[in-house]
């Protein structure tokens, strides 16, 4: 039988965020009985006044940050008071994430709304049309002094420092070496704030909404992961206007791409104090 396995900000007795289950181990020719931590994933809906949008397989903790990450980088809201309310309900199949948003966001979710059950590296679920892309160029541009400003500087060392910071912080991972991490930084890459979960999106969700609880401003730090940086990733950075997105693996060539167009800063191999910069050098001097 599994046990539950407690973490701050998890989903209550229902959702546990981990579980304990046994398991055998093999080494060396012998088998060892043993018991193992396993994080959880959870199908998580996102209803926004009263209409489900999307389901989305989460750790079920720091979901208040989910909801208003989820809904800023998807553009179904522009700032974290156009929602309401957030109401969450556990129910025999998953979680529930109930908003009521305002009515002008509602009538820009209604004109846009398409199916979309999350996946793992599935950005694209649901787009009917390749103009699709041209809607992320020159996000950070109009924020940050166009693509060639140099208006928010980091230190290289920054980005170091805050990744090296990052593995202490990943209470979830240490315990099932299953999860992503998504961190925010200030500028002297001092690590202030550190979401996770199983799906390296979700966890870039939850750190956006934190964020935008604490009311931080975007361009007073930047973003650093543990994972590659897809196309989605740098699309959901670019869209909280943030310019800096550091990344401890690759990045694909389609992330790159966007990066450059809509005016981040994507570094990647961001560990062994070497990194790797693909956009928009001049914020890191």
């Amino acid at each position: 039988m599994n046990a539950r396995t407690s973490f701050p900000g998890d989903g209550g007795p229902d959702y546990p965020v981990a579980s304990s289950v046994p398991a055998a181990c093999w080494q060396a020719g012998a088998s060892e009985a043993l018991a193992e931590v396993l994080a959880e994933e959870v199908p998580v809906a996102l209803v926004y006044n009263g209409i489900s949008h999307a389901v989305m397989l989460a750790s079920p903790q720091d979901l208040e940050d989910f909801a208003l990450g989820f809904s800023l980088s998807e553009r179904i809201v522009r700032q974290a008071a156009d929602i309401r309310d957030i109401t969450i309900e556990t129910g025999p199949h998953g979680i529930t994430l109930s908003m009521e948003i305002a009515p002008g966001a509602m009538a820009r979710l209604k004109e846009t709304r398409r199916a979309r059950t999350g996946k793992t590296g599935c950005g694209l679920c649901g787009v009917d049309s390749l103009a699709w892309f041209e809607r992320e160029t020159g996000l950070i541009d109009a924020r940050d002094g166009g693509a060639h400003g140099v208006t928010t500087q980091f230190a290289p060392d920054a980005l170091h420092r805050a990744m090296a910071a990052m593995a202490a912080r990943q209470h979830l991972h240490l315990a099932t070496g299953a999860v992503h991490a998504a961190g925010w930084a200030d500028r002297d890459g001092v690590l202030r704030t550190v979401r996770e979960d199983v799906g390296r999106h979700n966890a870039l969700d939850k750190l956006i909404g934190a964020v935008a609880h604490d009311g931080v401003p975007a361009d007073s730090g930047f973003v650093v992961v543990t994972s590659r940086a897809s196309f989605e990733m740098v699309q959901k950075t670019a869209r909280a206007g943030i310019a800096v997105l550091a990344a401890i693996s690759a990045p694909t060539a389609m992330a790159v791409r966007l990066a450059d167009a809509a005016g981040v800063t994507l570094a990647g191999f961001v560990r062994a104090g070497r990194h790797v910069v693909y956009s928009h050098p001049q914020r890191l001097t």
